[in-house]
């Protein structure tokens, strides 16, 4: 178990130095492609719909065919995709080529599940070892050994904690990635290709390290090997038609037709999906497992968690760069000093990761998932009378960054432990689809809500109204989601 963990938190180092590498770097891309500014918007919009349909495709033929075979493709894929950052010769590639690593987000609901699946079969050897050696025992000594509660070990509480140390390790090659970015970016000005290869080699290594590292796992025999391709096609379609409409919403307003239009079809394609899944033998969504007690609480969680720490952050950043002397708003920081309460937060994000499985000794994992969504939504509920200064922004951005990094860490793992043998990675996998969803519409509405009303208030800033209603929402989410974590079962997450 330490080797897998250990090898994957390289694995989620890398995932984190591509979270964070790029950014500091979009505007030295745009030049180097001849975009616009406002065109790499489309990085952003083609990334999240290939990650929503990749995340629960991947997930389940990890169920199929083993979770490790499955993250050692998505991560050759990313990288094959990584370099093509590097050799794009036009802005069309480019778009290609970064749309697909969105693979990178299926990573962790695979980790999960592997980890899971080693959990248990480490309890179960566990537990077929002691009961051999108690039965070998006298009567006396099987009784005391009955008596001390000689249990295999708790495979739930090993998943929370790696997931933990995952989750933490993902945070700090954000960090890593996003100052290695800015600075690689200012030293190799003059050749972008250069700092483009960084992170490309550091997914590969990352796919070097999985493949000799972790061990192949057996996926259930029960399980049919069969990929349920219509069931496929029926998702794809809903959710490209639905991510597709909110990106066309969040680009081009509200008033662009064409947006609703592609929404209202992907919202549609829903019920012929579920009347296919529910007739499948071997579905690629197993609705029946969705509408488990211990499990939709956890996916509407997922999907509400999304509106925050996926929707959320760019408002932040703008809000921060708003000069209050032109406004009446906004803190009037420069670029570097943004960087300081991006700090803050994923510096809280990693404190919240790393408390979960800790807290957890001392209370049931659902009151801690009740308690992380409180924190996230007393966090960004604090921003409506306190955004005046820098202290009461890093205030509120510290204490949602510490329910938020509980959250990353703790879905995934509870969904591993409430999801019945076999369905696994998909049970983590959506919840990274069900965040991916929610934050792709809370973009959507929070960049309606900044351009309402932009006009009256100068031709670049939002209004003051806009950002909150992106900390309103954002609040009320997180609050809605620990009342819906109330209905799950007392004993859940414990297996």
């Amino acid at each position: 178990m330490r080797r897998i963990v250990a090898v994957l938190v390289l694995v989620e180092l890398s995932s984190g130095i591509i979270q964070g590498y790029y950014t500091p770097l979009f505007t030295d891309i745009a030049r180097h492609l001849g975009i616009r500014d406002a065109d790499v918007n489309w990085l952003e919009a083609t990334q999240l719909m290939v990650s929503a349909v990749a995340v629960p495709l991947l997930a389940k033929l990890g169920d199929l065919w083993g979770h490790r075979r499955i993250l050692l493709f998505s991560a050759v894929a990313t990288a094959i995709a990584a370099w093509g950052l590097v050799l794009a010769p036009s802005f069309p590639v480019f778009l290609i080529a970064w749309a697909l690593m969105g693979f990178y987000t299926a990573w962790l609901p695979l980790e999960i599940a592997i980890i899971h699946g080693a959990s248990k079969r480490a309890a179960l050897s566990s537990s077929v070892a002691l009961s051999s050696s108690v039965a070998q025992r006298s009567p006396a000594a099987q009784r005391s050994s009955a008596a001390d509660g000689g249990a295999p070990s708790d495979s739930a509480a090993s998943t929370r904690k790696a997931a933990g140390i995952l989750v933490g390790a993902l945070e700090f090659g954000v960090i890593a990635g996003a100052l290695a970015g800015g600075a690689l970016g200012e030293l190799w000005a003059a050749h972008l290709a250069w700092v483009l290869a960084v992170p490309a080699v550091a997914v590969s290594l990352c796919c070097v390290a999985v493949a000799l590292g972790v061990p192949a796992d057996q996926p259930d025999a029960s399980v049919s090997r069969i990929l349920d391709a219509p069931g496929f096609l029926w998702l794809a379609a809903a959710l490209l038609a639905v991510m597709g409409g909110l990106s066309l919403m969040r680009l081009n307003g509200p008033g662009d037709w064409s947006g609703w239009v592609a929404l209202l079809f992907g919202l549609l394609l829903v019920f012929p999906l579920i009347r296919r899944e529910l007739r499948a033998k071997e579905p690629l969504l197993d609705v029946r497992m969705m509408r488990d007690r211990s499990l939709w609480p956890v996916f509407l969680t997922s999907g509400l968690f999304g509106v925050s720490v996926l929707g959320a952050q760019a408002p932040l950043s703008t809000f921060a760069r708003t000069d209050p002397s032109a406004h009446g708003y906004g803190l009037g920081l420069s670029s570097g000093q943004v960087s300081m309460i991006i700090g803050v937060y994923v510096l809280a994000l990693l404190a919240g990761a790393l408390l979960f499985p800790v807290a957890c000794h001392w209370a049931s994992p659902r009151r801690v998932l009740q308690f992380a969504s409180l924190l996230v939504g007393i966090g960004y509920l604090m921003f409506l009378p306190w955004h005046a200064s820098l202290a009461e922004v890093l205030l509120n951005m510290g204490v949602a960054g510490l329910g938020s990094g509980a959250l990353v860490a703790a879905l995934p793992a509870a969904a591993a432990s409430a999801a019945p043998d076999g369905r696994t990675g998909m049970a983590t996998g959506l919840t990274n689809a069900t965040k991916t969803l929610g934050g792709a519409v809370a973009s959507a509405v929070f960049g309606i809500a900044l351009i309402h009303g932009a006009a009256e208030v100068s031709s670049t800033a939002a209004p003051l109204t806009g950002y909150l209603v992106v900390w309103g929402l954002s609040g009320g989410a997180a609050l809605v989601s620990a009342l819906l974590l109330s209905r799950v079962p007392r004993d859940a997450f414990t297996r």
